[in-house]
């Protein structure tokens, strides 16, 4: 989490919205091996807890259950250029928008992860399958799907710490803000833009 106050939030609507949406992130455990890091789906419940799934054969999936771990949401970032301020001597920095959590994870049944994969499958789906045809999990055959459920695990981390950085430029000033915006709109970074532009300050 960024040091500066003026990056935080506490809109928890706002954090849901951020996992939602980007519905992929980064799950940290320390191992006998040392730390690791696994890449996955997530899923929040809406009251506290995220959801996840590992390979059996993850590093971290034997070792998960019962442990504190930290997942580690990213938004949209981009470079900001010097050259988009209204006042000369400024440096470059960059603009971004993650989330920390923290918490303890536990495992979840066999039922918990069949309805986890159907929620991915779901959410997903309804954002690129506009003509209807939204796959769904009954399209396959019982015994892969049997095979594919007893290859992964699933886990449900209860969120006990919520850590949260936007940094889209709070601490300058409105016409710098604005320039920003144009600045990242211009050069492709426009969800990052569309988020300085919405912020309430």
């Amino acid at each position: 989490m960024h040091p500066n106050p003026a990056f935080r939030s506490e809109d928890r609507a706002l954090l849901e919205t951020l996992i939602d949406q980007v519905g992929f992130g980064m799950v940290f455990g320390q191992v006998p091996d040392g730390p690791r890091v696994a890449h996955t789906p997530l899923v929040s419940t809406g009251d506290g807890a995220v959801q996840f799934h590992l390979s059996r054969a993850n590093a971290l999936a034997r070792h998960l259950d019962g442990m504190n771990a930290l997942i580690v949401v990213n938004g949209p970032d981009a470079y900001v250029s010097p050259r988009w301020y209204g006042e000369p001597g400024q440096v470059p920095t960059w603009n971004y928008v993650a989330l920390e959590l923290e918490g303890r994870v536990r495992k979840t049944h066999e039922e918990g992860l069949a309805a986890l994969l159907d929620a991915i499958g779901q959410r997903q789906e309804a954002r690129i399958a506009d003509d209807g045809t939204a796959w769904k999990p009954d399209s396959v055959p019982a015994d892969y799907w049997d095979r594919l459920i007893r290859g992964i695990t699933g886990f449900e981390m209860e969120v006990l710490a919520w850590r949260p950085t936007l940094k889209l430029s709070q601490n300058k000033p409105e016409a710098d803000r604005e320039r920003i915006a144009d600045g990242l709109e211009a050069t492709g970074a426009k969800a990052l833009a569309q988020l300085m532009r919405g912020l309430p300050q």
